[in-house]
């Protein structure tokens, strides 16, 4: 039978249980299993699709074009199984869901209610995975934090559950925080104690408990936690910080022998171990530890105050450092502050410029600045979505001399729209889930860098977009020296431009970082980061 993994956090937000998923999925997959592993965010929202960065970081977004929270990024950067949007739900789509039942009438005339009926439908989606006859596990992490009003049913659901599979079939593990006072000099085991007491209040017992900390446990912290919060001994796992890279994470929690420990709480052994994965793995940190090379990447956008903003472009780029040995360091640079008379000074100390994607019409001409900037001064450049699009309006102004290009998602009433709606895109009048998303194909220019890069024909990459370039403007923009170097045939619409006179100069319609991994780096950004050093 499927055994299931329930993953809750305590104390504070933003502790790292997505990580921590990642990391005991990537642990099981080293121990021969085949995992999966699903989000559960208590929010209204049917999807992040329509929230802010600034609110929840990036939106990831999977093959089948679903937009989900960022921990699917690292469920697959850590691990091997392909996500679809089954891997994520939100208490907005539970609800929307069940209001659509009643509303059809298939309750045949009962009060919908929370208990059952909410938490039926949460139980349904988390056991859908048993479909999949060869899944060995599924970690379920719920998101937000213990206490909070939202994740309750969330959290009845898993207490139900635990009951209706039993514990040889089920595991509750509790991601938490014991905070160093510095004054002290003393780790404190009490926001633990409290987290562990109200989960028990509401009838959930961890099995485990992750410790997240800054300095070492004692003995006597374990001793303590696991009296307190009647957890075995060895079941109080150290989650340290990790000095280096997330990736090393898994490392760490395997020397806590965590893997070890869930196989023995369900009574299971570890399969035949994929030793080349674990090779693969482990040579990542001496790389870390011994680059050959160094490149400094500025990285300019809008929402750069917010780390988990750009977490798949931020992570694609460290990949790709590994991929070329290669100490790299990031420059975050706030689109809003570059004009033209202080470019220089910004991007003149760097080795490449990687401008993402976004929307809105703020920042917009320090992107266009900067990528005028990278043009011609022969600085390799990687234009994400929106950086694509940017580059686009840069080279129709500065070298077709049209001076007023623009995108009609800044200026509607621009007289050279450049950037325009997709044809598509005009009857839409709901914001959620209507740009275009997933994976589409894209045909390879033979001629062009891109293909080299790619050595293939034909790809396949990931969209979240609503404008494209005007095909219009083709003709002219090709006459100036602007190549197409990608298109989607099904469609006709650009999805890669090139600059063939410049050292590395490429826009991208999709989005590459969502198919970047630390063991297999993307294409795209293991040639720009080639091209910096």
């Amino acid at each position: 039978m499927t055994k299931y993994i329930f993953i809750t956090g305590g104390v504070v937000s933003s502790l790292g249980k997505g990580l921590t998923a990642a990391s005991v999925g990537h642990l099981l997959e080293l121990d021969g299993f085949k995992v999966a592993i699903l989000k559960a965010d208590p929010y209204l929202n049917i999807d992040p699709g329509t929230m802010s960065p600034f609110q929840h970081g990036e939106v990831y977004v999977t093959t089948d074009g679903a937009e989900t929270d960022l921990d699917l990024g690292h469920y697959e950067r850590f691990t091997s199984e392909p996500l679809s949007q089954t891997n994520n739900i939100t208490a907005g789509s539970i609800y929307n869901t069940v209001l659509s039942q009643e509303r059809r009438g298939d309750f045949l005339g009962a009060t919908v209610q929370v208990i059952p009926h909410i938490t039926n439908e949460i139980n349904r989606r988390i056991r859908s995975f048993e479909a999949d006859s060869s899944l060995d596990f599924v970690i379920v992490e719920i998101g937000g934090t213990v206490g909070d009003i939202e994740g309750l049913p969330f959290l009845e659901s898993i207490r139900q559950l635990r009951n209706t599979l039993g514990p040889k079939n089920s595991l509750h593990m509790h991601v938490t925080l014991i905070p160093y006072i510095k004054a002290a000099e003393e780790l404190k085991t009490k926001p633990t104690q409290h987290s562990v007491e109200k989960l028990r209040g509401i009838g959930i017992q961890p099995d485990i408990i992750v410790c997240r900390t800054e300095k070492n446990l004692t003995e006597e912290i374990k001793n303590k936690i696991s009296l307190f919060c009647n957890v075995d001994h060895d079941s109080v796992i150290e989650e340290i910080d990790v000095p280096h890279s997330i990736y090393e994470l898994p490392l760490f929690l395997k020397k806590e022998k965590l893997d070890q420990i869930i196989l023995k709480k369900f009574d299971i052994t570890s399969k035949t171990r994929n030793l080349p994965l674990e090779k693969k793995w482990q040579n990542l940190f001496e790389i870390i530890k011994s680059p050959e090379h160094y490149s400094k990447i500025a990285v300019l956008g809008k929402y750069i105050d917010l780390q988990d903003a750009y977490k798949s472009i931020y992570e694609s780029i460290v990949h790709a450092g590994f991929s070329n040995r290669t100490k790299i360091e990031i420059v975050r640079i706030d689109s809003e502050t570059v004009t033209s008379s202080n470019v220089s000074e910004i991007l003149s100390s760097v080795q490449g410029l990687l401008v993402p994607g976004g929307f809105g019409n703020r920042g917009i001409e320090g992107k266009i600045t900067a990528i005028q900037y990278a043009r011609e001064n022969a600085l390799p450049f990687l234009g994400i979505c929106l950086g694509m699009q940017c580059a686009t309006i840069e080279f129709a102004r500065n070298v077709c001399g049209l001076e007023m290009a623009n995108s009609v998602e800044v200026d509607p009433q621009t007289s050279h729209p450049i950037i325009t709606l997709m044809p598509k895109q005009h009857t839409v009048t709901q914001m959620g889930k209507t740009m275009r998303l997933g994976s589409y194909s894209c045909d390879l220019d033979p001629k062009s860098l891109s293909y080299k890069i790619y050595q293939e024909s034909v790809i396949n990459e990931r969209h979240r977009h609503r404008y494209e370039v005007n095909n219009d403007y083709l003709p002219q923009l090709k006459e100036s020296g602007l190549r197409i170097a990608g298109i989607n045939s099904l469609n006709n619409l650009v999805e890669i431009i090139e600059i063939p006179d410049h050292p590395w100069f490429i826009g991208v319609q999709f989005h590459p970082e969502f198919q970047s991994k630390p063991i297999k780096t993307h294409p795209l950004f293991d040639s720009f980061i080639s091209a910096t050093h």
